[in-house]
């Protein structure tokens, strides 16, 4: 049975891989299992997972709502959707089904996606924006487009004087100095049996006290998957983890930005270009060409995107020098201090296996498949879905440029740009917006690239341009210095984001 490891029990149980469930499978599962309740599941303009409950009556009853999805209004919704013809249709998506992990009879929830009242796919709902995006991808390129999050968040606690953690020295700390090992460890169970695809978790840089509490951050990190699947994975495991933080009577956000010169939390995105399955990243055991063209498209878009990764007045406090955040639009190898990092791979020509194991033979493996690019603007206010999107356009319109690979060539740098004798260099570079007001300004700029092929509606990119300038924070840092207390009611505000 290949799927026996796999810790999903609807994957276990029905012995197929999630993308092929269909509505038999989930019927034949609720029917073996006893299952009481249906929940459909689906996300709002706040990002957030919305919910529906249904009480299944008899098997006919149970079909109806799978084959028929169900009504609601979507002016409580989307704030584009005007009150006077608001119904829209919520429409299971099977192969997102997975066992609620908190509810105390047994319950399926599955994602929806929306569908005006002429039966076609919403044309503004971010969910499926982000299938235009890779559908235009594949066919403008013949590419495929993978991405994995990177999940950092702070669990905040009382302060305790046993076994005390250093300050802002918190990076893979074990036990007893890191509280929450055993909650990261709950949370990626839970993520995994919801079908999420995780690939490790561990504490995290920042640690500090504020207060009488202790903030303590940790990070959950996931496998490079179609990037339709990446981020429905993301926000069912936000929401699993805020709500097991609630069962755990603690508080977990994703804020950005808590106390100036403390760490913050990013939501890095990495992503993968694929052909025929296979990954195109590499060639001849270096990035290839059509790697590097697609981050020059991430560097091209990087202003704009940040209307969809970083989405309040605390992002922006966040993406500032010193603090592993990214200020200049520039690539690396390696370099934390770069917005796209190319991480560390496993090109070298040595077997580290057989020399840490002296019994094993040498695999004489490629591990280039695991190659990714790493994205490290966006934080835990992004709109996932527009997030995904919108790195989904860049990555097209990197493929598809020309000067792609002139661009990216010089948009390389293999220093620390924060270092005072690189100052000449850094000078060169573009930088990352300040403010949501910046931010706004560059997707104005950038609005036809987005709305080629139909990706992006123009309504959209002027709402959410129109939202950002509302913020009005252009001089914010300025205004608001280092004063801890004026940071921290600014915070509240954006506490729970995302």
């Amino acid at each position: 049975m290949i799927t026996s490891m796999n810790p999903n029990p609807l994957v276990q149980y029905l012995n197929k891989p999630s993308s092929e469930f269909t509505r038999a499978d989930l019927i034949r599962y609720i029917e073996d299992h006893d299952v009481e309740m249906i929940n459909f599941r689906y996300v709002a303009w706040d990002g957030r997972l919305k919910t529906l409950n249904f009480i299944i009556n008899s098997r006919e009853h149970l079909d109806n709502i799978l084959a028929t999805g169900e009504r609601v209004d979507g002016s409580s919704l989307f704030p584009f959707v005007e009150a006077g013809s608001s119904d829209l249709y919520v429409i299971p998506k099977y192969r997102t089904a997975f066992v609620n992990p908190f509810a105390d009879v047994p319950t399926l929830d599955i994602l929806c996606g929306f569908y005006d009242r002429h039966g076609n796919p919403l044309e503004n709902s971010p969910e499926y924006i982000l299938r235009k995006a890779h559908r235009a991808m594949k066919e403008a390129t013949g590419y495929s487009f993978e991405t994995m999050g990177e999940i950092e968040y702070y669990i905040i606690s009382d302060e305790t004087p046993l076994y005390p953690a250093q300050n802002q020295r918190g990076y893979h700390e074990s036990s007893p100095f890191n509280k929450f090992g055993n909650f990261r460890r709950h949370a990626m169970r839970l993520i995994a049996q919801s079908g999420g695809q995780i690939k490790y978790g561990h504490s995290e840089v920042g640690n500090f006290s504020l207060g009488g509490k202790v903030y303590e951050q940790n990070e959950i990190e996931f496998l490079p998957v179609n990037v339709e699947d990446a981020a429905d994975q993301l926000v069912i495991a936000k929401w699993i983890m805020r709500t097991l933080a609630w069962q755990y009577g603690v508080t977990l956000t994703f804020a950005p930005k808590i106390v100036a010169g403390r760490a913050g939390s990013g939501l890095h995105v990495h992503t993968r270009i694929m052909k025929d399955g296979r990954s195109a990243m590499m060639h001849d055991g270096s990035l290839s060409p059509t790697a590097r063209k697609a981050i020059a498209g991430y560097l091209k878009l990087a202003a704009s995107l940040t209307a969809f990764g970083n989405t309040n007045p605390t992002s922006y406090l966040r993406l500032v020098p010193h603090q592993e955040a990214p200020t200049n639009i520039c690539w690396g190898d390696r370099n934390r201090s770069v917005l796209v990092r190319v991480p560390l791979g496993w090109t070298n020509e040595h077997d580290m296996i057989s020399d840490a194991n002296p019994l094993e033979m040498p695999l004489n493996a490629d591990f280039n498949e695991k190659q990714t690019v790493e994205f490290r603007a966006p934080d835990g206010s992004a709109d996932i879905y527009l997030l995904m999107a919108g790195l989904t356009v860049a990555a097209r319109h990197g493929l598809t440029s020309p000067d792609a690979l002139e661009f990216a060539e010089k948009t390389y740098v293999d220093i620390n740009i924060f270092h005072e004798e690189h100052r000449s260099r850094t000078a060169q570079l573009e930088k990352l917006p300040a403010s949501c007001v910046d931010s706004a300004t560059a997707l104005l700029r950038d609005k036809a690239v987005y709305m080629q092929h139909g990706v992006f509606p123009e309504s959209i990119l002027n709402y959410v341009v129109k939202h950002l300038q509302a913020f009005d924070d252009k001089n914010l840092r300025e205004s608001l210095g280092n004063d801890e207390e004026k940071i921290l009611n600014l915070v509240s505000q954006y506490f729970h984001c995302g």
